[in-house]
């Protein structure tokens, strides 16, 4: 089983959002067959809190657009790491400094990365990080 066409949509969608905030290492990742809750993880980064936060608004912002808002909103106070929870497709907007330390694209390695279709070859760059890790 793969992620869904409507969850890739979604996290398509985000992703853009969260790269026109200047996000850093956008990844998507298929967590469908590892995981009942969601289809997609994506995972984004940026170096300050505020960052993230501005992201944080920029993604929802973007989704509220498409009739979608979370069902849960976790973090956002402290600007450090925000997960919003859109069902299907989690979203993790990370400083960069915890991403690093809790590395979630090493904890779902086995999982396959899914296209975000950002041009400029930001999605295989991320990809390729991605492997890496």
């Amino acid at each position: 089983m793969t992620a869904s066409e409507s969850s890739v949509t979604t996290a398509r969608h985000a992703a853009r959002a969260a790269a026109d905030k200047i996000a850093q290492n956008i990844v998507a990742l298929d967590v469908s067959e590892r995981l009942a809750l969601a289809d997609v993880f994506l995972i984004a980064s940026a170096p300050s809190e505020r960052q993230v936060n501005a992201i944080v608004d920029g993604i929802e912002e973007e989704l509220i657009k498409q009739d979608l808002r979370p069902v849960r909103r976790e973090g956002r106070s402290a600007g450090r790491w925000v997960l919003l929870d859109y069902a299907d497709v989690v979203i993790h907007v990370q400083h960069e400094e915890d991403r690093v330390f809790y590395a979630l694209e090493r904890l779902w390695k086995d999982c396959p990365v899914v296209d975000l279709q950002l041009g400029d070859d930001a999605s295989a760059k991320a990809a390729a990080a991605a492997e890496q890790e």
